[in-house]
């Protein structure tokens, strides 16, 4: 799959699910960590027939705000 053709995968009628490339970039990780949390329960993923991992796109966002709050403000306040 080329990078253009990673944006988010949707199941028909269903959430977003995102792989783990695009989990790790919004995390600045690597994707063999982000198969790590999902392994330790940190992320719920879903396997495809192929047996790969997808993630929901809400669950992942969610976990995203809860880690990155305060993060974003002192980046934005730039002392």
């Amino acid at each position: 799959m080329s990078q253009s053709n990673l944006s988010h995968l949707s199941v028909s009628g269903q959430e977003n699910l995102l792989t783990p490339a695009e989990v790790a970039a919004l995390f600045r990780v690597d994707p063999k960590t982000v198969t790590r949390w999902a392994k330790a329960g940190k992320l719920t993923s879903i396997r495809t027939l192929g047996g790969h991992r997808r993630y929901k796109e809400s669950e992942v966002k969610a976990l995203l705000k809860t880690i990155t709050p305060n993060t974003t403000s002192n980046q934005v306040g730039g002392n």
